[in-house]
């Protein structure tokens, strides 16, 4: 009775033993070690392509980058030049907004000059200034005056001024209206006048344009008071003489 109590033991035991055999044998038991396994792979790859098309662009975006950049700044270097040369020329030697990018002063010795009274308006003188060289050439701002021995300038009209600087081409003309003395004798210090000197400015204002003209006045001279003033240039005679 003993013995085969302790046959049922044994063999029970073998059946646990057989049992746990079995299920480190399972499938299941696989599957698990797999999956553990598994999911650091999983997320590997999964990082790894995301970065990929991070450092791609980033990449590519430098690399055009750097060459639109030089392209680009390569371009805007040589524009830059460009237009800070012209600017750097037009301030320098001009000062002024309105003189052109080629400038050629008219004067004395390229101008024909004629300075004459005129009957209307009254106590008003016209100078005409011809363009006698073969090429262009650019009148700024206004005459500068002077009677004889004169120790005053006239001042420009400002209302007269005009858009641009007036440039003329060969055998053209260009006109100045001068007011001599004030019509209801207001005017003080007057004098007549036997000379007139017309000086020509440059590209700023007061600045020495060239050679002056001397034009020839009437035998009686040229009476002018305190109020003499004078126009900017102008490319018409009626805008010369409006004022």
């Amino acid at each position: 009775m003993r013995t085969s109590r302790l046959q049922l033991l044994a063999a029970a035991g073998v059946a646990v033993a057989s049992l746990a055999l079995t299920a480190c044998q399972d499938g299941t038991g696989t599957r698990d070690e797999g999956a553990s396994a598994s999911q650091p792979v999983a997320s590997a790859p999964s990082g790894a392509s995301s970065q990929a098309p991070e450092e791609s662009p980033s990449d590519g975006g430098g690399n055009g980058s750097t060459a639109n950049g030089s392209g680009g700044s390569g371009g805007d270097a040589s524009g830059s030049g460009d237009s800070g040369s012209k600017g750097s020329s037009a301030g320098t030697s001009d000062g002024s907004e309105d003189a052109p990018a080629t400038f050629n002063p008219c004067n004395g010795a390229n101008t024909g000059v004629t300075a004459a009274p005129v009957s209307r308006p009254v106590n008003h003188m016209l100078i005409t200034v011809k363009n006698t060289g073969a090429k262009n050439c650019d009148l700024t701002y206004y005459p500068v005056l002077r009677f004889d021995e004169m120790q005053w300038v006239p001042q420009p009209i400002e209302d007269s001024k005009p858009q641009a600087v007036v440039t003329l081409g060969p055998g053209e003309s260009a006109y100045a209206g001068v007011l001599l003395s004030a019509a209801d004798g207001s005017g003080s210090g007057g004098a007549t006048g036997k000379k007139l000197t017309v000086g020509f400015q440059a590209r700023t204002p007061n600045s020495d344009g060239g050679p002056a003209a001397i034009p020839s006045l009437p035998a009686k001279g040229v009476y002018y008071d305190s109020s003499l003033t004078v126009t900017y240039w102008q490319s018409s005679m009626d805008d010369a003489l409006a004022y």
